[in-house]
């Protein structure tokens, strides 16, 4: 399957008005990892998640198939940025720790990233997928953007892969998933800023393409009135929903290295 590169165009804006991670989910997953030594950030887009996995990992490889997104990502030490796909990422075998893939597993190729997970992480290593879709600032203004215009306006202009975003719990992901904590985003924007994110979506962007003309028009004048003070700073919040895997041995192991593989997985379900 080819690369589905859909940010390119507008890395820089990607860059500028995405959300951030919130760094509790970061240090939850250092707990659980085999080891600090090493994470991979997978489809990094614009390093928000390698960046925060930098302050828990003593080395984070960060790669993404799309040469403007590495350009533009954010570079901070022990980050080191390469451009490579999911499915075929460069990686030494079984030398990582913990594999994220933030806001972009729907993207991937499964049938190929899963055998390459497999490959690179160590023994009892963790993949970590993320993903979001609503946000929370206020009824009114929820009403317009996740009903309006999510749905009605740039609606038919998200791509299939959004359903699994839509139904990330449902999504096949074949590693033995443990129990974790409840996280969210928070950031507090003005509408110019939200209207820039609006713009950065994926859907709008084809709207944009396909039709020649802002899809923002179509909720401006409503946007506005519900928001108050354009300049008015107002809180943000989108839940996250966060599946984790365990790279376990093969099943082909004597019946108690089974029993001992069992008790550690139940042993990561409690958490602390």
């Amino acid at each position: 399957m080819a690369f589905k590169d859909h940010f390119s165009k507008h890395a820089a804006d990607y860059a500028k008005f995405r959300p951030r991670y919130p760094q509790e989910m970061f240090q939850f997953l250092g707990t659980i990892a085999p080891s600090k030594k090493l994470a991979w950030d997978c489809a990094t887009g614009n390093g928000q998640a390698a960046v925060e996995l930098a302050n828990v990992f003593e080395r984070v490889i960060a790669t993404d198939a799309s040469e403007k997104q590495i350009a533009n990502a954010e570079k901070r030490e022990r980050v080191e940025y390469h451009v490579a796909s999911a499915e075929e990422s460069g990686m030494e075998s079984e030398s990582v720790d913990l594999i994220m893939v933030a806001q972009a597993l729907h993207w991937l190729d499964h049938s190929r990233f899963y055998p390459e997970v497999r490959r690179v992480l160590k023994t009892n290593g963790v993949l970590a997928a993320s993903a979001y879709k609503f946000f929370h600032i206020a009824p009114q203004i929820d009403e317009i953007v996740n009903e309006r215009y999510y749905k009605t306006v740039v609606g038919p202009f998200w791509l299939p892969e959004r359903v699994m975003v839509e139904k990330f719990d449902q999504v096949p992901f074949p590693f033995p998933e443990i129990k974790v904590p409840r996280f969210e985003m928070s950031a507090e924007w003005n509408l110019e800023h939200l209207i820039g994110y609006l713009r950065s979506w994926s859907a709008s962007q084809r709207y944009i393409a396909e039709q020649n003309r802002d899809p923002i028009d179509e909720i401006a004048e409503d946007l506005r009135a519900a928001w108050g003070e354009a300049d008015q700073p107002r809180k943000i919040v989108w839940p996250l929903t966060l599946r984790v895997g365990i790279k376990v041995l093969s099943v082909f192991v004597r019946p108690k290295a089974k029993i001992l593989l069992i008790l550690f997985i139940l042993s990561l379900c409690v958490w602390r």
